[in-house]
Protein backbone atom coordinates (compact mmCIF):
# COMPACT_ATOMS: atom_id res chain seq x y z
CA UNK A 1 0.00 0.00 0.00
CA UNK A 2 1.43 3.34 -0.98
CA UNK A 3 1.82 6.12 1.56
CA UNK A 4 -0.88 8.12 -0.21
CA UNK A 5 -3.40 5.21 -0.03
CA UNK A 6 -2.51 4.70 3.62
CA UNK A 7 -3.13 8.40 4.24
CA UNK A 8 -6.53 8.20 2.50
CA UNK A 9 -7.43 5.11 4.54
CA UNK A 10 -6.50 7.04 7.71
CA UNK A 11 -8.77 9.91 6.69
CA UNK A 12 -11.66 7.47 6.23
CA UNK A 13 -11.43 6.21 9.83
CA UNK A 14 -14.37 7.21 12.03
CA UNK A 15 -13.79 9.84 14.68
CA UNK A 16 -14.77 8.64 18.14
CA UNK A 17 -15.52 11.42 20.66
CA UNK A 18 -13.40 10.57 23.70
CA UNK A 19 -11.75 7.44 25.06
CA UNK A 20 -14.86 6.21 26.89
CA UNK A 21 -16.99 6.11 23.74
CA UNK A 22 -17.40 2.75 22.08
CA UNK A 23 -18.39 2.20 18.50
CA UNK A 24 -19.96 -1.02 17.32
CA UNK A 25 -19.05 -1.67 13.72
CA UNK A 26 -21.13 -3.96 11.55
CA UNK A 27 -19.03 -6.57 9.75
CA UNK A 28 -18.62 -6.28 5.98
CA UNK A 29 -19.91 -9.84 5.51
CA UNK A 30 -22.94 -11.65 6.88
CA UNK A 31 -24.33 -15.18 7.19
CA UNK A 32 -25.29 -16.73 3.84
CA UNK A 33 -28.52 -18.02 5.41
CA UNK A 34 -31.20 -16.28 7.44
CA UNK A 35 -31.88 -16.69 10.28
CA UNK A 36 -28.39 -17.35 11.63
CA UNK A 37 -27.85 -21.08 11.05
CA UNK A 38 -26.31 -23.76 13.24
CA UNK A 39 -22.85 -24.91 12.21
CA UNK A 40 -23.12 -28.67 11.73
CA UNK A 41 -19.49 -29.20 10.73
CA UNK A 42 -16.70 -26.72 11.49
CA UNK A 43 -13.76 -25.60 9.37
CA UNK A 44 -10.74 -27.91 9.50
CA UNK A 45 -8.01 -26.48 7.31
CA UNK A 46 -5.72 -28.99 5.60
CA UNK A 47 -2.10 -29.26 6.71
CA UNK A 48 -0.97 -29.30 3.07
CA UNK A 49 -2.49 -28.16 -0.24
CA UNK A 50 -3.78 -31.66 -1.01
CA UNK A 51 -4.20 -32.91 2.56
CA UNK A 52 -7.34 -34.01 4.34
CA UNK A 53 -9.54 -31.40 5.94
CA UNK A 54 -12.83 -29.56 5.68
CA UNK A 55 -12.30 -26.43 3.60
CA UNK A 56 -15.35 -24.53 4.82
CA UNK A 57 -18.25 -24.90 7.23
CA UNK A 58 -21.52 -26.78 6.85
CA UNK A 59 -24.59 -24.79 7.88
CA UNK A 60 -27.94 -26.39 8.75
CA UNK A 61 -30.62 -25.39 6.25
CA UNK A 62 -33.94 -26.41 4.80
CA UNK A 63 -34.23 -27.64 1.22
CA UNK A 64 -35.15 -24.66 -0.95
CA UNK A 65 -34.01 -22.11 1.65
CA UNK A 66 -32.64 -18.93 0.01
CA UNK A 67 -28.84 -18.62 -0.14
CA UNK A 68 -27.63 -15.04 0.37
CA UNK A 69 -24.41 -13.47 -0.86
CA UNK A 70 -22.25 -13.03 2.23
CA UNK A 71 -20.89 -9.76 0.88
CA UNK A 72 -20.77 -7.48 -2.14
CA UNK A 73 -18.95 -8.88 -5.15
CA UNK A 74 -19.11 -10.38 -8.62
CA UNK A 75 -20.26 -13.91 -9.45
CA UNK A 76 -17.33 -15.69 -11.10
CA UNK A 77 -18.82 -19.18 -11.33
CA UNK A 78 -22.40 -20.40 -11.36
CA UNK A 79 -22.79 -23.96 -12.52
CA UNK A 80 -22.52 -27.65 -11.77
CA UNK A 81 -19.42 -29.46 -10.46
CA UNK A 82 -19.56 -33.24 -9.90
CA UNK A 83 -23.36 -33.15 -10.10
CA UNK A 84 -23.75 -30.38 -7.48
CA UNK A 85 -24.75 -26.75 -8.04
CA UNK A 86 -21.86 -24.47 -7.07
CA UNK A 87 -21.59 -20.70 -6.83
CA UNK A 88 -18.41 -18.62 -6.38
CA UNK A 89 -18.31 -14.87 -5.71
CA UNK A 90 -15.21 -12.67 -5.83
CA UNK A 91 -15.02 -9.88 -3.23
CA UNK A 92 -12.58 -7.05 -2.62
CA UNK A 93 -9.36 -7.94 -0.84
CA UNK A 94 -8.71 -11.13 -2.83
CA UNK A 95 -11.56 -13.03 -1.15
CA UNK A 96 -13.74 -15.60 -2.89
CA UNK A 97 -16.75 -17.17 -1.18
CA UNK A 98 -18.19 -20.49 -2.36
CA UNK A 99 -21.62 -22.01 -1.79
CA UNK A 100 -22.82 -25.58 -2.48
CA UNK A 101 -25.04 -27.54 -3.11
CA UNK A 102 -27.31 -24.86 -4.55
CA UNK A 103 -29.75 -24.18 -7.32
CA UNK A 104 -28.12 -21.07 -8.73
CA UNK A 105 -30.28 -17.98 -9.43
CA UNK A 106 -27.57 -15.69 -10.86
CA UNK A 107 -25.19 -15.87 -13.80
CA UNK A 108 -21.42 -15.45 -13.90
CA UNK A 109 -20.56 -11.77 -14.28
CA UNK A 110 -23.48 -10.59 -12.13
CA UNK A 111 -22.70 -7.88 -9.55
CA UNK A 112 -24.25 -8.87 -6.21
CA UNK A 113 -24.68 -7.09 -2.93
CA UNK A 114 -24.57 -8.30 0.66
CA UNK A 115 -27.59 -10.44 1.62
CA UNK A 116 -28.83 -10.64 -1.98
CA UNK A 117 -30.52 -13.98 -2.76
CA UNK A 118 -28.26 -15.86 -5.19
CA UNK A 119 -29.80 -19.33 -5.12
CA UNK A 120 -31.48 -21.95 -2.95
CA UNK A 121 -30.11 -24.82 -0.87
CA UNK A 122 -30.32 -28.33 -2.32
CA UNK A 123 -30.35 -31.43 -0.09
CA UNK A 124 -27.68 -34.05 -0.52
CA UNK A 125 -24.48 -32.54 0.87
CA UNK A 126 -22.30 -35.51 1.96
CA UNK A 127 -21.93 -35.83 5.72
CA UNK A 128 -24.73 -33.37 6.48
CA UNK A 129 -26.39 -34.11 9.80
CA UNK A 130 -29.46 -31.95 8.99
CA UNK A 131 -32.21 -32.22 6.36
CA UNK A 132 -29.96 -30.07 4.15
CA UNK A 133 -26.70 -28.23 4.61
CA UNK A 134 -25.03 -25.35 2.84
CA UNK A 135 -21.29 -25.80 2.52
CA UNK A 136 -19.82 -22.28 2.75
CA UNK A 137 -16.16 -21.72 1.99
CA UNK A 138 -13.79 -18.80 1.57
CA UNK A 139 -10.40 -18.46 -0.09
CA UNK A 140 -7.89 -15.64 -0.10
CA UNK A 141 -5.31 -15.87 -2.84
CA UNK A 142 -5.81 -19.65 -3.09
CA UNK A 143 -5.62 -20.30 0.67
CA UNK A 144 -8.68 -21.72 2.44
CA UNK A 145 -9.82 -19.71 5.47
CA UNK A 146 -12.49 -20.23 8.10
CA UNK A 147 -15.53 -18.35 6.75
CA UNK A 148 -16.79 -17.68 10.27
CA UNK A 149 -13.97 -15.13 10.54
CA UNK A 150 -15.81 -13.00 7.97
CA UNK A 151 -18.79 -12.41 10.20
CA UNK A 152 -17.12 -11.63 13.52
CA UNK A 153 -18.82 -8.70 15.18
CA UNK A 154 -16.50 -8.31 18.14
CA UNK A 155 -12.79 -7.80 18.45
CA UNK A 156 -10.67 -7.46 21.52
CA UNK A 157 -7.60 -5.26 21.54
CA UNK A 158 -5.28 -5.55 24.47
CA UNK A 159 -2.60 -2.97 25.10
CA UNK A 160 0.32 -3.68 27.40
CA UNK A 161 1.06 -1.12 30.09
CA UNK A 162 3.82 1.23 29.15
CA UNK A 163 6.05 2.92 31.67
CA UNK A 164 7.38 5.72 29.52
CA UNK A 165 10.65 7.58 30.11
Amino acid sequence: MTAFKLFLAFLALPVVPGPAAAQVMEPRFSWPLSPEPAVTRPFDGPATDYGAGHRGVDLAAAPGQPVLSAGPGVVVFAGVVAGQGVLSIDHDGGLRTTYEPVTVAVMAGTQVYRRQPVGTVNPGHPGCAATACLHWGVLRDGEYLNPLGLIRTESVIRLKPWNGP
